[in-house]
């Protein structure tokens, strides 16, 4: 059974950074997908990281290349996204999933089978 649970959501103000975890049990570190997403309110669920457990590759979103780095912790089981530089922007609740190893766009939705229960983040100015 996949049981994803995130952690580290949080109030911070612009410019802080913070570090998001995910606990992924049951997934299969060297072939799944893995990502975070995040959604605000009246907002569409967005893709801001994924990383490719087939081939090691990583994708961003445009909005956080530069500022947020996605990465994976086999041993430990878990997947991290660090966020620095925040902007307000960036406010969301921000889920982690994990899908197979298929094609298709990192960031859609629907190639991600399972998902967490979120943890917000929230950044003021």
């Amino acid at each position: 059974e996949v049981q994803l649970v995130e952690s580290g959501g949080d109030s911070v103000q612009a410019g802080g950074s913070l570090r998001l975890s995910c606990s992924a049990s049951g997934i299969v570190f060297n072939a799944d997908w893995l990502g975070w997403f995040r959604q605000a309110p009246r907002n569409a669920r967005e893709g801001v990281a994924a990383i490719s457990g087939l081939y090691g590759r990583t994708y961003y979103v445009d909005s956080v290349k530069g500022r947020f780095t996605i990465s994976e912790d086999h041993a430990e089981k878990k997947v991290y996204l660090q966020m620095n530089n925040l902007k307000p922007e960036d406010t969301a609740m921000y889920y982690c999933a994990a899908g197979p190893p298929a094609g298709g766009d990192w960031n859609a939705t629907s190639k991600y089978r399972y998902w967490g229960q979120g943890t917000q983040v929230t950044v003021s100015s």
